[in-house]
């Protein structure tokens, strides 16, 4: 979708779109590449220039938003549908979560960006100094497959509303919804050209985003790894923004003075099984204080027993398919690893098939895992949880923070005194504490070291869409 039309790659080329739950090809899909990211590019930066979206008054830009988080939900089974077949979730989580979610998000920025205000210094009597915020320009989005639609309005919403031209990147394995949002907003009323859709393959149109001389700032969920390209892009061209959201391998803390054990349990199955485990945030690591430990496994293997996978099309299933066979090899990998490396097998660790495919993994529950161990250091993006015993609090701080991701944790602890203690000494973006994982579009979402720095989410996602400009008027 570029400057509001639906056009083939430049180059004629195509990708296979695949249901991992059935390996069925849905369709063949534009494969977009540096011809098709100047096109686009071109198309936002006139469209940009031209004022017909970033002139627009707050109020204007806001009802259009508005707009088009109502079309979202009115189209709520279809796009639950489109991402359930591109990647695997369970229909349901798409239909409950993500595409609320993704509405959700669009109508509180919609809401928030009139009623921002800009300022006046403190300067002297002879002297107009204020501070305002401008749209950057053309900003480019770059989304992963684990949340197609709400990955995509977290970057989107922001962006939009400050008034900036955007190019979204789709992961190859999930285009559909974000090729029907792009139809969606055009009839919100967004003008062509603001909201382009450029699916492809990283190494083409990803890398033709990075490098891109006139694109001014580049939004970037997923790996580590490709989050360290996007940075030498930056560099290679024009120096332009990079807002990472990279990996993690985040930390749940349970405490031996945690008064309902059962529910810390059914939240550590929820943090590391939902979604197939595909979370960046996921509580992949789980260190018990040793005093429960043996009870608290228990627990978490008979709440496990909730999250196998089935049909994601049926309404009853709570885990679907992993993304693609590439990745499931990679999961199973993981799981041979732990095995090799002495970790005890608890729970799961074997593939399931539905309708022809192998594409599904027991919820898989490891023990007698090691700090130096592949499973408690490195992103497995799957079901599969490495439990670690701690004896002291010093300890268990220690454990959390021996990583090089810093995205999220949780704890569990009832004394008020430990809960503060703890959550100040963990390196992590989010801290949840007594839950998992917690979110919600009012607070920001991101994290530190090689989790990467942009922040999604909040009023402080403005800041990466926006630039500061210091007017003077010296008065006379």
């Amino acid at each position: 979708m570029i400057n509001g039309q639906q056009v083939p790659a430049v180059s004629g080329a195509t990708f296979a779109s695949i249901n991992p739950a059935t390996g069925a090809t849905l369709a063949h899909v534009a494969a977009c590449a540096a011809a098709d990211v100047d096109v686009a590019v071109a198309a936002a930066r006139q469209a940009f220039e031209a004022g017909v979206w970033s002139q627009r008054s707050p109020a204007e830009r806001k009802a259009v938003l508005l707009r088009l988080a109502e079309l979202i939900l009115h189209n709520r089974e279809e796009l639950a549908l489109l991402d359930s077949l591109n990647m695997g979730k369970p229909v349901m989580d798409a239909y409950n979560v993500d595409v609320p979610g993704a509405a959700g998000v669009f109508r509180w920025y919609a809401e928030a960006l009139d009623k921002l205000y800009d300022q006046v210094a403190p300067s002297a009597q002879n002297v107009l100094a204020t501070i305002t915020r401008e749209a950057l320009g053309v900003v480019a989005a770059v989304v992963p497959w684990n949340f197609p639609l709400d990955m995509a309005a977290w970057k989107l919403a922001p962006a939009l509303a400050a008034g900036n031209s955007v190019l979204l990147k789709p992961a190859e394995q999930s285009p559909f919804s974000a090729l029907r949002l792009a139809e969606l907003a055009l009839e919100a009323g967004i003008p062509a050209g603001v909201f382009n859709v450029l699916p492809g393959l990283g190494e083409h149109a990803g890398k033709a985003m990075g490098l891109h001389p006139d694109i001014d700032c580049l939004a970037f969920t997923g790996s580590t790894e490709v989050g360290k390209y996007f940075m030498q892009y930056s560099a290679q061209s024009n120096l332009k923004q990079v807002w990472l959201e990279c990996g993690g391998k985040s930390a749940n803390l349970v405490f031996a003075d945690c008064e309902d054990l059962d529910l810390a349990a059914e939240k550590a199955a929820f943090g590391i099984f939902f979604n197939q485990g595909e979370v960046c945030s996921a509580n992949s690591r789980l260190l018990v204080e040793r005093a429960i430990h043996d009870d608290f496994v228990k627990r978490l293997v008979a709440k496990a027993q909730g999250w196998q996978p089935g049909d994601p099309l049926d309404p009853s299933s709570t885990a679907g398919a992993i993304v693609e066979t590439r990745q499931t090899e990679r999961v199973m990998a993981y799981i041979h690893g732990a095995h090799e490396q002495g970790a005890t097998l608890v729970c799961g660790g074997q593939q399931v098939s539905f309708n022809g495919s192998s594409n599904f993994i027991q919820p898989t529950i490891f023990t007698g895992v090691t700090p130096e161990m592949a499973l408690a250091q490195e992103e497995v993006f799957g079901p599969v949880l490495a439990v670690i015993p701690f004896d002291s609090e010093e300890e268990a701080v220690r454990l959390a923070n021996a990583s090089i991701y810093g995205l999220a944790a949780s704890l569990w602890t009832d004394n008020l005194h430990r809960a503060h203690r703890v959550a100040r000494q963990l390196r992590a973006g989010t801290v949840s504490v007594n839950t998992v994982d917690a979110l919600d579009v009012s607070t920001p979402f991101g994290g530190g070291k090689q989790s990467g720095f942009g922040r999604d989410l909040s009023l402080h996602s403005f800041d990466k869409y926006t630039q500061l400009k210091t007017t003077w008027f010296q008065l006379r």
